[in-house]
């Protein structure tokens, strides 16, 4: 098997973004699928998403390009797209530095009035945050996981129908209900823009100094990408707290098939259709660097274990069944955290 050191984190390095003029057509996106973000120990990963946050750990699986690791996958209570944030985890791996060329935030939909609930519930787990600000009407509260990696909690006056996971600490009126957004950090809007709004079909909605937001299809929470310009922010370095890449739903393979060759057409460098299990993949970057992904809502994520009994156990792609053994022997043991009704620090 290969070690973090040798496997190649951020692969699809040679896909480059080449030619950002409009598309005579455009992708038929409806939002954000899923974002996948690099940790350190899985053990702390699993007890900080479903014990601290609340999420439902739906999936456990490996990374389909070096099984010596978990890829692990939150959600709310379905796995519904646009709820789903993955991990590729390696104890020991080198924390990264978000900034410049990354997915540098990812946000999550809560429900208004529900900030004082989470200021209080991340203090009492030892997770600090900065003070909420106001956003294009709404309120934000950013902190960072263990990793480093940068979330935000966002509560919107717009219509969010989506549940919450269920939480014995965490009632309805406060839970995560999925994602609002995300934000890329760039060092100038054009290149970027000029492809969310040509061949991905994205509008613009708001801007408000460095920060421009753009919607897909209906719009509202889980569709939304900003793209921030700050000259403070460095560089990103990929490692432990940065996105590895965000991934943008589309219907089916139909329309993914149609949406590949529109690419192509503009002389971007799109990978060929992978199969990942839940869903079918096709990956390409941006012109800053980010790695995009579009992934189709189907088959979804019972289609190889009940909904009842979601991420309770190891599930494995069909070519990696009979290296089953060799690989549960390298991967530690996850067992969902008890959920006390009040915990010690969670050192961050």
């Amino acid at each position: 098997m290969q070690s973090p050191a040798t496997y190649a984190l951020f692969q699809y390095q040679s896909i480059l973004f080449v030619n950002p003029s409009a598309a005579s057509s455009t992708l038929a996106l409806t939002g954000l699928h899923h974002v996948t973000a690099v940790a350190g120990d899985p053990r702390r990963n699993v007890d900080f998403y479903t014990r601290v946050l609340g999420l439902r750990l739906i999936k456990r699986t490996v990374n389909f390009d070096d099984p010596s690791t978990y890829h692990l996958y939150y959600g709310d209570s379905v796995g519904t797209p646009g709820s789903v944030l993955t991990f590729f985890p390696w104890s020991g791996i080198r924390r990264g530095r978000p900034g410049h060329g990354q997915a540098y935030a990812t946000a999550f939909s809560v429900p208004a009035g529900s900030l004082p609930f989470w200021t209080t519930r991340l203090l009492a787990h030892g997770v600090g945050h900065a003070a909420p600000v106001s956003r294009f009407g709404d309120k934000v509260l950013a902190f960072t996981d263990p990793d480093g990696l940068v979330l935000e909690l966002v509560t919107t006056s717009e219509p969010d129908t989506r549940t919450a996971n269920a939480h014995p600490e965490i009632s309805a009126a406060h839970g995560i209900r999925g994602f609002h957004s995300v934000t890329l950090a760039v060092t100038s809007t054009a290149p970027t823009g000029a492809l969310l709004t040509g061949a991905m079909g994205y509008r613009v909605t708001q801007t408000d100094g460095g920060r421009t937001r753009y919607t897909v299809a209906t719009g509202g929470p889980g569709s939304y990408v900003d793209l921030l310009v700050d000259p403070k922010l460095p560089r990103g370095l990929s490692g432990a707290g940065t996105v590895h890449h965000i991934a943008f739903r589309t219907p089916d393979d139909t329309t993914q098939g149609e949406a590949r060759k529109i690419l192509v057409g503009l002389d971007l460098h799109v990978s060929p259709v992978m199969d990942r299990t839940y869903f079918h993949s096709i990956y390409y970057r941006e012109p800053e660097g980010v790695l995009f992904e579009i992934a189709t809502d189907n088959p979804g994520f019972t289609v190889d274990e009940p909904l009842a009994t979601l991420g309770t156990a190891l599930k494995l792609p069909a070519h990696y069944e009979s290296q089953r053994a060799e690989i549960e022997s390298h991967l530690p043991s996850l067992t969902l955290p008890p959920r006390p009704a009040r915990s010690g620090p969670f050192v961050i």
